[in-house]
């Protein structure tokens, strides 16, 4: 059974940090390449982050400069890193799990909502 589990969200003011964590199991993560997503009201999904199997990782240009993507394979679990939160970043943030090239949608978490407010 494939669990993605989402965490660290939560309130920041603009300026502020926040890190999020996605803790997986049930797949072979080390093999897996992995993703941000974040969804705000009224607008579609976005890809904000990600990293390959490999350590190689892309942003986002809305993002690029504030947030860093990581993973430690030995605990199974990407982060996500949010520096200078603006209220522009305020969503629902989702961890994706994938393989490049191998068919399928891969495996989400359920969501972590961030806001960004002063």
């Amino acid at each position: 059974h494939v669990q993605l589990v989402e965490s660290g969200g939560g309130w920041a003011q603009p300026g502020g940090s926040l890190r999020l964590s996605c803790a997986a199991s049930g797949i072979a993560f080390r093999l897996y390449s992995m993703a941000w997503h974040r969804q705000a009201p009224g607008k579609q999904r976005e890809l904000v982050a990600t990293i390959t199997s490999g350590g190689s990782t892309n942003y986002a240009v809305s993002v690029k400069g504030r947030f860093t993507i990581s993973r430690d394979n030995a605990k199974n679990t990407v982060y996500l890193q949010m520096n200078s939160l603006e209220p522009e970043d305020t969503a629902v943030y989702y961890c994706h799990a994938y393989r490049p090239g191998v068919p399928g949608p891969g495996y989400w978490g359920q969501g972590t909502q961030v806001t960004v407010s002063s």
